[in-house]
């Protein structure tokens, strides 16, 4: 038994780097944000023309995907955790959720929605589409989606993590470590302490979404990449 634990305790340590590697993927970008290609274009992000910005948020995804990928294979490979499977993504289905779990994932998307739309003064997609225009709002967006995919492993893996060594599935230890990482990165790349505590509790309420949707994995990733966005 002893022995047992101690190899539960083992792995629940390696998962949980997993999803912090995962946050350290993220934190690649600072690296070309705020050294790199400053460095090479003579100016800081905020005077990057449009091409720079394009070309800043496609390596950035090059990058991002190499870390998503890697992690997926890494994962499937060392602890047999099959993310993603043709059917359900290896994870409860979506039939097996109940009204109420319904009701509360309605619930916290309006508020998330509602809190966004209150501090862009509108939705936020329609707010940099008026801002950005065609191009950037396009190559912007499909970057959210690869931030999105790397936030929700950090969410997923974490949470795994911890239910290995505690056993206990209704608490949403993913959300809590996305909030105390990406979330807390935030005071960082935006300089502003309320942005940073808001990704606390983003990420509690992005962790607590991924298990009222039972953990399936697919359709937490689409929902919090709308949440990311409106």
């Amino acid at each position: 038994m002893m022995k047992k634990r101690m190899t539960e305790r083992k792995k629940g340590w390696l998962i949980l780097s997993l999803s912090l590697d995962a946050f350290a993927g993220l934190g690649l970008e600072v690296l070309l944000a705020f050294w790199l290609e400053p460095m090479i274009y003579g100016r800081t992000m905020e005077q990057w023309n449009t091409w720079q910005s394009v070309l800043h948020w496609c390596i950035t995804c090059i990058i991002w995907g190499s870390v998503a990928g890697y992690l997926l294979w890494s994962a499937d490979k060392n602890y047999g955790l099959k993310l993603i499977k043709r059917d359900g993504d290896g994870t409860e289905s979506l039939r097996s959720v109940k009204l109420w779990q319904w009701g509360l994932v309605i619930a916290g998307s309006a508020c998330k929605i509602i809190t966004s739309v209150m501090d862009w003064g509108g939705f936020k997609v329609y707010m940099e589409w008026k801002s950005r225009g065609p191009l950037l709002f396009l190559f912007q967006y499909i970057y959210y989606m690869f931030e999105t995919a790397l936030f929700t492993l950090i969410l997923v893996f974490a949470q795994i993590a911890f239910e290995t060594w505690f056993k206990n599935r209704k608490i949403p230890y993913g959300g809590i470590i996305l909030g105390l990482t990406w979330g807390l990165a935030h005071i960082f790349t935006k300089g502003n302490l309320a942005i940073g505590l808001e990704g606390v509790v983003i990420g509690l309420l992005f962790g607590s979404l991924y298990l009222l949707l039972n953990r399936n994995l697919k359709w937490t990733y689409v929902l919090l990449f709308l949440l990311f966005v409106l």
